[in-house]
């Protein structure tokens, strides 16, 4: 299986990588029986997503979807953040393997939980269909 030299490079030099003792927001999603667990750590001064770091248990492409969407965030406004794709994060990567693109959702879901969080904690009000989860184990492949 050929992977782009940039996923080979946020695989194996992946940014951001680490945890947040004083995040404004987290998220956490995937589960270990997919066997890839995605959280995310954001620190947010005046709306604008100023510090972001990951942890992830997970494949090489899971790891390298993480470390790009942080760097697609880092600096953005949420309301940008909201907005990330999986299918920009794949873009931005040069593109996965059709059984990798799971992970690319899960980098999705992990920004889009850790924003939510931050909300939740403050008290502000969003739109819930914004946050829905479309994560399904049962496309994730053996490596």
């Amino acid at each position: 299986m050929l992977y782009s030299e940039k996923v080979m490079d946020h695989f194996t030099n992946p940014r951001n990588v680490g945890t947040m003792e004083d995040a404004d927001g987290i998220g956490e999603v995937g589960n270990a029986k997919c066997g890839d667990i995605m959280k995310i750590f954001l620190k947010i001064k005046n709306d604008i997503i100023i510090d972001v770091k990951f942890s992830t248990f997970g494949c090489g492409s899971a790891i390298a979807s993480s470390s790009m969407a942080t760097e697609m965030i880092k600096g953005k406004p949420l309301s940008q953040a909201l907005e990330l794709t999986n299918k920009a994060v794949v873009e931005a990567l040069d593109g996965l393997p059709a059984h990798k693109l799971h992970c690319s959702v899960l980098a999705e879901e992990a920004v889009k939980a850790a924003v939510k969080d931050y909300y939740d904690r403050n008290g502000i009000a969003y739109d819930h269909g914004k946050f829905v989860q479309t994560h399904d184990c049962g496309h994730c492949g053996e490596d």
